[in-house]
């Protein structure tokens, strides 16, 4: 079977994408998804995603983590599918499409920065001096004073595989907030590693950090390992709306895999 895929990242968030509009690839077979995303031994990626037909929408993207499920939403994810989507001139410069938590639009800039409309969020749960909450994924934000010596992977984890989270998982956000900037890490579940970068997990990193300064609304710069986002938001009630995500989606090559 000869696999044409597309390489693109966003903030060195990696994803493999793939034209599935015809449904030929076979999204049930989650060793070949474990596969091209082997970075040793496969193409390499931090997940995989299918661009396929609504008929209600531009498109539908379909996400599946490196361990072949298929999962919640992605951020990043969805601002390279966005951008795959004008590759593939389904669209121009904004576009509605479908993904598992619900419709989202985007808007494409001239210098390659796509901005995502996140879900709305209702509440944030207070665990302690934590937060827990759901922006497409699941996930837990924690503030630290420096994130310099620590090990993200070890400490993610510990809160990932606790009792309350060991058996559906949760990301794990450790967070600086520092002259009103955040420099976010992030560990994620169905990957279980560190990523360069998590779209939801920043978005859920800013929501946390304007409860946490008393922000009604505004806009959060935010640092990666992988790159630079934005987060902007208005605090309705206990939560929130109008959430963009805006940050890089690239597109980095095309190939095709002869796989038996």
């Amino acid at each position: 079977m000869k696999i044409n895929f597309f390489k693109y990242q966003g903030a060195g968030n990696d994803f493999i994408l793939i034209d599935n509009r015809t449904l030929w690839f076979d999204d049930s077979n989650d060793s070949l998804i474990r596969f091209l995303c082997d970075r040793r031994f496969g193409v390499g990626a931090d997940g995989l995603m299918l661009l396929q037909n609504d008929p209600a929408y531009d498109f539908r993207m379909r996400y599946f983590n490196s361990d072949g499920q298929e999962a919640s939403m992605c951020g990043n994810g969805g601002r390279c599918m966005v951008a795959f989507a004008r590759k593939l001139a389904i669209i121009q410069d904004q576009t509605s499409f479908m993904a598992v938590d619900g419709p989202h639009k985007a808007t494409l800039e001239s210098d390659g920065q796509v901005n995502l409309k996140m879900m709305d969020v209702a509440t944030i749960e207070k665990i302690s001096e934590d937060y827990f909450l759901d922006t497409g994924s699941p996930h837990y934000v924690t503030f630290t004073d420096s994130l310099e010596a620590l090990d993200v992977v070890a400490e993610g984890r510990k809160i990932r595989h606790n009792e309350r989270f060991r058996e559906t998982g949760t990301n794990v956000n450790f967070v600086q907030l520092k002259n009103g900037d955040l420099t976010v890490y992030t560990y994620e579940r169905g990957v279980e590693d560190e990523t360069l970068a998590c779209g939801t997990g920043i978005t859920a990193a800013a929501l946390c950090a304007a409860v946490k300064t008393g922000n009604q609304k505004g806009i959060f710069r935010v640092t990666a390992k992988g790159g630079e986002l934005r987060v902007s938001f208005e605090k309705k009630g206990e939560g929130f709306r109008n959430i963009w995500l805006k940050g890089p989606a690239e597109f980095v090559f095309e190939g095709w895999l002869d796989k038996k």
